[in-house]
């Protein structure tokens, strides 16, 4: 969760009217309309004009519609790192990355928050994003021992950047009127370093 996982409803729209995108753009109507357990591939095959065979070529069950653009938020973050300059702290790198990712989610606010609604009422739904975030981790680690950075020190700040970004994202996904997400990367960020520098005061 298209650009990332989080830009799919409103990314499908821009998509070419080919089979992938009317499939992609008629689940995303009946989700919306019925809910996503009540709604069919058949259903979906038909809403968009095509066979269950067609479907089945461009995903491999229904849930596949919501994670169709993990690839690319993998990319965004992967390239990200890569690209930040070389005296930066893995932290830095980082967070370069979420901010990258935030971007795609700000573009497309609409889109994100209903699938993230999709997502967080279903518990396999939420099984998948959960697995799909852990791949990402593993490439940003991989992405940041590239940059000569040791272990465990790649895979700690990969997994703390995506506990960020998981955090952040679902606030700004339940909250429409609330702070926009690179705000809330950020107040994460500073929270994680206030942690780890030992700096946090429990609140009552």
């Amino acid at each position: 969760m298209s650009q990332t996982d989080i830009t799919y409803d409103d990314v499908m729209v821009r998509w070419e009217p080919n089979a992938q995108g009317r499939l992609g753009q008629a689940a995303f109507e009946l989700f919306a309309e019925r809910g996503f357990e009540q709604v069919t591939v058949a259903e979906i095959a038909e809403r968009a004009g095509l066979t269950e065979r067609t479907f089945f070529r461009y995903f491999a069950d229904k849930r596949e519609v919501l994670f169709a653009g993990s690839a690319a938020f993998q990319d965004t973050f992967v390239s990200a790192v890569a690209a930040a300059p070389d005296s930066a702290a893995p932290i830095d790198a980082m967070a370069a990355a979420l901010y990258a990712a935030a971007a795609n989610f700000t573009e497309h606010a609409a889109g994100a928050r209903r699938r993230q609604a999709i997502i967080a009422a279903h518990a396999e739904l939420r099984e998948r994003e959960l697995i799909k975030l852990a791949t990402v981790a593993k490439a940003v680690a991989d992405a940041l021992r590239r940059r000569g950075v040791g272990e465990p020190a790649a895979s700690l700040t990969a997994e703390a950047g995506i506990a960020v970004f998981r955090i952040a994202f679902e606030r700004w996904a339940s909250d429409p009127v609330g702070p926009d997400l690179p705000q809330l990367i950020g107040e994460s960020l500073d929270e994680l370093k206030a942690v780890t520098a030992g700096k946090l005061v429990a609140r009552h």
